[in-house]
């Protein structure tokens, strides 16, 4: 474990390296925005405090929660509230693994604690988008929100099970390396979505402020219709995601 007093040069060698902020499937682009450079003063606070790195990624997954929570209440103000509640969720992401590279606390532990947290929050975020689509009462809204939700955490165990299946085969945990589809027709689409990504309206963060935007408008027509449309769309749009990464890992050499 090194000292509790670094500075924040010191941290930002240490915890935030080329290898982790420019990795292309894990780093958040609000992290590299703005995240990062917030992050690194409260990773040395907790680093001074004495706070492991499962400790941080518990308290992120109560506040996650706590903002999704806040969803299923209603109304304008607990929807802003939600937003600042998954910010925060972002920020105690990035600081979890900050806190546990400078210690030296990585573990398996730590990524397990990291993926189930992200699982529940962002199925609870979507569910309170389906309960507040359909005005607070367990109808087919919430199904939907619950649907947007299953295709949003299946798109993440596709990615996570590549390694899982790797493992299993023997095999070494990849990342990154081998991502690249062989197949011309299916390049030019994965090229077209990273062109237009409008996948990234599943995560956390996205659909948070999409939540917010729809509250706003919901507020100014009397109505429900921006709530729904915006589940419909992340769902459609989660859907089309699980089955079009399906497609690109088998098809990559990823399972090679």
């Amino acid at each position: 474990m090194r000292y509790r007093r670094p500075s924040v040069d010191d941290l930002r060698r240490v915890t935030q390296p080329a290898r982790v902020v420019g990795r292309r499937s894990e780093e958040h682009w609000a992290g590299r925005l703005y995240m990062r450079r917030v992050s690194v003063h409260v990773t040395r606070l907790a680093v001074r405090l004495g706070i492991g790195a499962d400790a941080v990624t518990v308290l992120m997954l109560v506040v996650g929660l706590a903002g999704s929570a806040a969803v299923f209440v209603g109304g304008l103000w607990p929807t802003l509230v939600a937003v600042g509640g998954i910010q925060l969720y972002l920020l105690l992401d990035c600081v979890d693994g900050e806190v546990a590279r400078w210690n030296r606390t990585e573990s398996a532990r730590g990524v397990y604690l990291d993926r189930i947290s992200h699982y529940l929050v962002e199925t609870c975020l979507l569910a309170g988008l389906g309960w507040r689509a359909g005005g607070g009462t367990g109808s087919t809204w919430l199904a939907v929100g619950l649907a947007a939700g299953l295709g949003v955490v299946l798109a993440r165990i596709e990615t996570d099970l590549i390694d899982a299946a790797r493992a299993k085969a023997g095999m070494a945990a990849i990342g990154d390396r081998g991502a690249t589809v062989r197949r011309p027709a299916l390049r030019r689409i994965r090229r077209l979505a990273d062109f237009f990504p409008l996948h990234r309206i599943t995560g956390a963060i996205e659909a948070s402020l999409l939540i917010a935007g729809a509250a706003v408008c919901d507020r100014a027509r009397g109505d429900l219709i921006a709530s729904r449309g915006v589940v419909i769309t992340i769902a459609v749009v989660a859907g089309l995601v699980v089955v079009g990464h399906l497609v690109s890992v088998l098809a990559s050499d990823r399972l090679r």
